[in-house]
C-alpha cells in the first residue's frame, strides 16, 4: 500500500518518518447494528400527544404483542396522566404487575390500581387516542386443533369477540360477529368511531368492505379487519370514552363550543375596570 497507486477505499493517511501508512476499512465490511432503542419525539404517534419542544426523545416501547405505532408506553401513561410512580409495583396490566417503564399498553388491556382500586380500560376516541378491570375483549383471529384435537383460538378472519376473566385467564363468553350488534373501529380513517353493522359486502380476492352507521345516522365503510364487537344486541360490554364513538364535524365542534359558552353566561365581551 506505500508503492503505486492506492485502491479506492475510506482511509486515513499518516506520515511518518521512514515511509507513509494507511490506516483504511473495507468498503464490505459492515459493523452489526443491533435492535433500535431510541425513539425522536417528533416520530412519535399522535396519539401519545407528546410535545415536541420539551425535548429530543421519546420513550421508545418494549417488545410486546402490540405494534409501536399502535400502543401507549406505561411510562406515557403514568407520567403524563395519573401522576404515579411506577416502580412501587402498584400497576398491573390484564392482572400482571409490570415495572418496566416503556412496557407497551394496546387496545382492551386491563390496567388496574390495586391501591386506588382504579380499573381502566385502554379504548380509542374519535380522535385516535387512547381514552381509559376484571376482565377484558380479545378478538378472535383464528381457530386451529392443537394436540388430541383440543380447538385453539388466536386472539385478535373469525372477527368473533370472547370475554377472559383476568384471574383466572379462562373464557367466560363470548360474541358471534354478525349484523345488527354494537361494534368499535380500531383502525384505518374512522378510527375509534362506534356504530352498528347493517350490512357486510364481501370481495373475492380482496378485502371484505362493512357498513357502520353510528347513533346520530352517519355512515361509513370500513375493512372487516378494523372492527371489533363490543357487545350483544344494545348493550356494550365497555364503557365508552367522552363522545360516544361520535364523529363531529368541524363546523359541529364549533356550535358546540358556541353552545357551551353561551350557557356559562360569556356573551362575548371583556369588562375593564
Amino acid at each position: 500500500l506505500t508503492h503505486g497507486r492506492v485502491p479506492h477505499f475510506s482511509g486515513t493517511y499518516l506520515s511518518t518518518n521512514s515511509r507513509p501508512k494507511v490506516l483504511f476499512s473495507l468498503p464490505n465490511a459492515a459493523m452489526a447494528r443491533g435492535a433500535k432503542k431510541h425513539l425522536k419525539r417528533v416520530a412519535a404517534p399522535k396519539h401519545w400527544m407528546l410535545d415536541k419542544l420539551t425535548g429530543v426523545f421519546a420513550p421508545r416501547p418494549s417488545t410486546s404483542p402490540h405494534k409501536l405505532r399502535e400502543c401507549l408506553p406505561l411510562i406515557i401513561f403514568l407520567r403524563n396522566r395519573l401522576k404515579k410512580i411506577c416502580m412501587q409495583r402498584f400497576f398491573k396490566i390484564d392482572g400482571t404487575v409490570r415495572t418496566d417503564i416503556t412496557y407497551p399498553a394496546g387496545f382492551m388491556d386491563a390496567i388496574s390500581i390495586d391501591k386506588t382500586g382504579e380499573n381502566f380500560h385502554l379504548i380509542r376516541d374519535t380522535k385516535g387516542r387512547f381514552a381509559e378491570a376484571k376482565y377484558k375483549l380479545c378478538k378472535v383471529r383464528k381457530i386451529f386443533l392443537g394436540t388430541k384435537g383440543i380447538p385453539h383460538l388466536v386472539t385478535h378472519d373469525v372477527n368473533d369477540t370472547v370475554q377472559i376473566d383476568l384471574e383466572t385467564g379462562k373464557m367466560t363468553d363470548f360474541i358471534t360477529f354478525d349484523t345488527g350488534k354494537p361494534y368499535m373501529v380500531t383502525g384505518g380513517a374512522h378510527l375509534g368511531r362506534v356504530g352498528v353493522i347493517p350490512n357486510r359486502e364481501r370481495y373475492p380476492g380482496s378485502f371484505d368492505v362493512v357498513h357502520v352507521k353510528d347513533t346520530s345516522g352517519n355512515s361509513f365503510g370500513t375493512r372487516v379487519s378494523n372492527i371489533f364487537t363490543i357487545g350483544k344486541g344494545n348493550k356494550r360490554w365497555i364503557s365508552l370514552p367522552r363522545g360516544k364513538g361520535i364523529r363531529l364535524t368541524i363546523a359541529e365542534e364549533r356550535d358546540k363550543r358556541l353552545v357551551a359558552k353561551q350557557s356559562s353566561g360569556w356573551n362575548g365581551l371583556w369588562v375593564t375596570c
